[in-house]
């Protein structure tokens, strides 16, 4: 009979592993103790691992006294990889887990692509939640998080590059964004000429390990400390959504406008000051263009 301490006591058994299932279980960013009882549970008990790195998955599994077999899941074998796994899958003899070398498998690695052939051929695909680098800079960049959205890494370069770039700029959702530290320079440049200097970024290097770091201010402070600071360790870039646009509005719009608020004994000034605040355009331009209207309030 299993004690009131025992951490299987109140266990699912529908989560135990079950032949033709693919468990996606995610493992720690770096700390070991952010592994979860039931991702431990589950590799130890299912039949076989895919792993992206199976030497770093290795020292995992030995922390935890897991003596699952692995084999090598990645970039550069996952075609072959995936009609393998299918096979063990298909005959309802082996559980299956898949995990990547930090965080949650299939977010922004080739995890994916084994998900939705797993999908496709009708076989359960089960998660088992871990950490995840986005929700963890999230969560303490000291941005709006009600709503954001996820971009992973940028494209390389090329049209797709500027293109992906051009659609950011007009994004007013948190952005999301993974980084390398040799690319980063590189990226903080584009996104600064992209979303402007003054926009405000979060940026979290080396999640939950011993030299965790999060840099906050702007993206033109950041490439600036960048170029001093040499990036080490993983990023994950955590940028404002742009304010979202003011109506453009033309001249004889404006005078309208302007027209109302000095007939209501707004001085020239203010009336430019609040017109210019709520369009987003010069306030010098609207006060020219108040001063062809005629008003009884005292001159500025």
């Amino acid at each position: 009979m299993a004690s009131a301490s025992d951490p299987d006591r109140n266990a699912d058994p529908k989560t135990d592993p079950k032949p033709g299932h693919l468990y996606v279980v995610g493992t720690p960013l770096g700390n070991l103790e952010d592994m979860t009882f039931r991702a431990v549970r589950l590799l130890r008990s299912v039949d076989l691992i895919a792993a992206e790195d199976t030497r770093h998955t290795g020292k995992l599994l030995q922390h935890f006294q897991i003596t699952t077999p692995q084999i090598s899941y990645h970039e550069h074998n996952r075609q072959s990889r995936i009609g393998e796994v299918l096979h063990h899958l298909h005959s309802r003899q082996h559980a299956v887990a898949l995990v990547s070398d930090a965080g949650m498998p299939g977010i922004s690695d080739p995890g994916y692509e084994l998900i939705v052939a797993c999908i496709e051929a009708k076989i359960p695909v089960v998660p088992i939640p871990g950490p995840t680098a986005a929700i963890t800079a999230l969560c303490v960049a000291g941005l709006p998080s009600d709503r954001f959205v996820f971009e992973g890494f940028l494209p390389l370069k090329g049209t797709a590059r500027m293109a992906r770039l051009q659609a950011l700029s007009q994004e007013d959702r948190t952005i999301l964004l993974y980084e390398a530290p040799h690319k980063l320079l590189k990226t903080l440049a584009d996104l600064a000429t992209a979303l402007e200097p003054t926009r405000p970024v979060t940026l979290g290097r080396e999640l939950t390990k011993r030299f965790e770091e999060f840099w906050r201010g702007t993206l033109g402070e950041a490439l600036a400390h960048y170029q001093t600071v040499a990036p080490k360790g993983e990023f994950t870039v955590v940028i404002q959504g742009a304010s979202r646009q003011a109506p453009v509005l033309s001249d004889q719009a404006i005078q309208a406008e302007l027209e109302h608020l000095l007939g209501q004994g707004v001085s020239r000034a203010e009336a430019s000051r609040q017109l210019a605040q709520a369009t987003g355009q010069s306030k010098k331009l609207i006060y020219q263009l108040s001063l062809g209207i005629e008003t009884n309030v005292i001159p500025d």
